[in-house]
């Protein structure tokens, strides 16, 4: 437990706009409960947002602050909370504000995608650092210089970002216990039926057998190496070798516990990818194609209409753009047959 008149810390958490209650709720509530735990105040906050007027969370839930943009001191940890629409969040205003903090040394993080704030600041340059696994694939077309783990948050010198969820515990936790020791950490995690505090060194998603509800080795191994060959498929022949099997064991495999083809799955995986991106970054719907391993932009466009039901352009929010694509006006197709990775893009 911290001694007598430990030091106060204090956090300055600014709300975007559509930001993730999650998120914030389990970065706040681990400190209010320090404070009741330990009998002392080693800890303040104040929540601001951009304009000082009220914000709006996710879920449609509207939260009054405290002030709007306001001097952060030098010891003080100012903690961007983000979540969706991050993109259109991430104002000049709100990264000048950061990049005056960080000239002065503050600590700085961001919960859920507001490391995509910090990351447009130019304050992840040469860091290390994670995002919720779903803004994973923009944030790295859009960001280089940034190093992106998996991890549930990472902590790099003065910089903090934490994935989202129940990941904000786990951040704010390690603070505490680096504050003022793991006991008062543990009693805290205690209060909060927290049983389990990860560590930075735990990834965010669940296991591919837990995610397909299948304990296969060798299916979760060549699902993996789909998940990491999105740009440059590998083709169903090279996978079955590289696991020990023949490519119709590995069709047999994957209709038995997954109910469609190998090239089927794959595809689901390689478009769902390109919505991710189309949704997410400013990337050409040709560099989309491209980042997904389609050679062609006309197939594309086909097999995204047949899994989505619109096409690249009009999921940006374009309309009457299909010809670009290549893709047959009033085409009505909505299936999505196993055989329709063409030979250029296997």
């Amino acid at each position: 437990m911290p001694r007598e008149n430990a030091r106060q810390r204090h956090f300055v958490f600014l709300l975007l706009n559509d930001f993730t209650l999650l998120s914030f709720s389990a970065a706040i509530e681990p400190l209010r409960i320090a404070n009741r735990m330990s009998g002392q105040s080693i800890y303040s906050w104040t929540v601001i947002s951009e304009g000082g007027g009220d914000v709006t969370c996710s879920n449609g839930t509207r939260l009054r602050v405290d002030s709007g943009l306001t001097d952060i001191g030098r010891d003080d940890v100012a903690i961007v909370c983000g979540g969706v629409g991050v993109k259109a969040n991430t104002t000049t205003v709100v990264m000048n504000w950061l990049r005056r903090a960080a000239r002065k040394g503050s600590v700085i993080g961001g919960l859920c995608t507001g490391a995509h704030t910090l990351a447009a600041a130019g304050l992840l340059d040469n860091r290390r650092a994670t995002i919720h696994w779903e803004n994973r694939d923009g944030f790295l077309e859009e960001f280089i210089e940034t190093d992106l783990t998996k991890s549930v948050f990472v902590i790099d010198g003065n910089r903090l970002t934490a994935a989202g969820g129940t990941s904000s515990i786990d951040l704010i936790l390690t603070l505490i216990a680096d504050d003022h020791g793991k006991d008062l950490a543990n009693a805290v995690a205690d209060q909060l039926i927290y049983t389990t505090i990860r560590t930075d060194r735990d990834i965010q998603r669940l296991s591919i057998p837990t995610r397909i509800g299948v304990r296969h080795p060798r299916l979760s191994r060549v699902i993996e190496r789909m998940e990491q060959s999105i740009e440059e498929p590998v083709s169903p022949a090279d996978l079955a070798q590289e696991v020990g099997m023949s490519t119709r064991q590995l069709e047999r495999l994957f209709r038995r516990y997954l109910n469609r083809s190998p090239k089927r799955y794959y595809m689901e995986l390689r478009l769902a990818r390109a919505r991710n991106l189309l949704m997410q970054t400013d990337l050409s719907v040709i560099n989309v194609a491209l980042a997904c391993g389609f050679a062609s932009p006309s197939h594309f466009s086909k097999c995204y209409r047949a899994q989505y039901g619109t096409t690249p352009y009009r999921e940006r929010g374009a309309h009457g753009m299909d010809d670009e694509m290549g893709a047959e006006p009033g085409e009505e197709d909505t299936s999505l047959p196993d055989d329709i990775m063409s030979d250029g893009d296997s």
